[in-house]
C-alpha cells in the first residue's frame, strides 16, 4: 500500500480494496491536525493521482473544514462518531451467545446486516458502483480469518438474530460491525452481544474496547451510551471526486 506522510499533519495513503471494488482510482487523506498552508497545497496536488479521495478531517478541526470548503468540490458525506469503554465490571454471562474465529460463511449474517446510514450509500456516485453490498462484502471478507471475531446470538430456537464482528488491536477491542435482525430488535439482544464481548475481551487480558457510529444514526449513539461507551472524538469525512 502506497502512502505519503505530510510531517505529522497528514497522511495519504492508496485504497488497494476500494479501488478493486468500485473500478476506480481512491486514496484516503488523515489530517490529523490544522494543516500550514505549504503542507495543504502538497495534499491539493496529490489528490490530482486520484479519482476519488475520503477525507478524513480528524476532530474536525475548522482550518481544515475551511480550506476544504474553499479550495476543493469534496463535500461533508459523514461525521464519524468515536466511543470508548473500559471494561471494569462484568455482567452475568450468556449461554446464548458465543464467540469464533475463523467462523465459516454464514448467509443468514448477510440477511441481517442491514445498515441504514452509510457514506457508501448516500454518495450516490458510490452507491452506483455498489455501496449498498459493501457491508455485506465486509463481513465476506471476514469468514474464516484468525484475526475476526463473530460474537453470535442464537437464542434458544436456533437462527442467528443478532452478532458483533470484531477484531484485536495490542491495547483494545474494536467493534467493526453490529447488528440484530429487524424482528428482534428492543429485546436486549445488543446488549447481550456487548457483554459477551467484554468477557471475551477481558480473557485476552484487553480492558478497553472501540466502536465508531454515524453522527446520523441517533439509535446507535444512545445504545452505545446505554451500554456505557463514552464519546471521545468526532472526525468529519469528506468525499472529493476529480473528473
Amino acid at each position: 500500500m502506497k502512502e505519503t506522510v505530510f510531517d505529522e499533519y497528514a497522511c495519504l495513503r492508496e485504497l488497494e480494496w476500494d479501488t478493486k471494488y468500485f473500478g476506480l482510482a481512491c486514496a484516503k487523506a488523515v489530517l490529523y491536525k490544522p494543516l500550514t498552508i505549504d503542507c495543504w497545497n502538497e495534499l491539493k496536488r496529490s489528490f490530482r493521482q486520484y479519482q476519488f479521495v475520503c477525507i478524513e478531517n480528524r476532530n474536525s478541526e475548522p482550518i481544515n473544514a475551511q480550506l476544504i470548503g474553499r479550495d476543493t468540490s469534496a463535500f461533508l458525506a459523514d461525521v464519524n462518531i468515536q466511543f470508548s469503554k473500559r471494561i471494569e465490571s462484568l455482567g452475568t454471562p450468556s449461554r446464548e451467545v458465543t464467540i469464533h474465529n475463523n467462523f465459516k460463511r454464514d448467509d443468514q449474517l448477510l440477511a441481517i446486516a442491514e445498515y441504514r446510514f452509510s457514506r457508501f450509500v448516500e454518495d450516490p456516485e458510490l452507491l452506483k458502483r455498489g455501496g449498498d453490498r459493501i457491508y455485506q462484502e465486509w463481513i465476506i471478507n471476514s469468514f474464516g480469518r484468525s484475526d475476526k471475531y463473530f460474537a453470535i446470538f442464537r437464542g434458544y430456537e436456533g437462527p442467528i438474530k443478532g452478532f458483533i464482528l470484531h477484531s484485536y488491536t495490542d491495547d483494545a477491542c474494536i467493534v467493526e460491525l453490529i447488528a440484530v435482525s429487524n424482528n428482534d430488535k428492543r429485546k436486549g439482544i445488543g446488549s447481550k452481544l456487548i457483554d459477551a464481548v467484554e468477557r471475551f475481551t477481558v480473557q485476552k487480558g484487553i480492558a478497553e474496547m472501540k466502536v465508531g457510529t454515524q453522527l446520523r444514526n441517533t439509535a446507535a449513539l444512545n445504545f452505545y451510551h446505554k451500554t456505557g461507551f463514552r464519546q471521545v472524538s468526532s472526525h468529519q469525512i469528506y468525499h472529493l471526486w476529480n473528473s
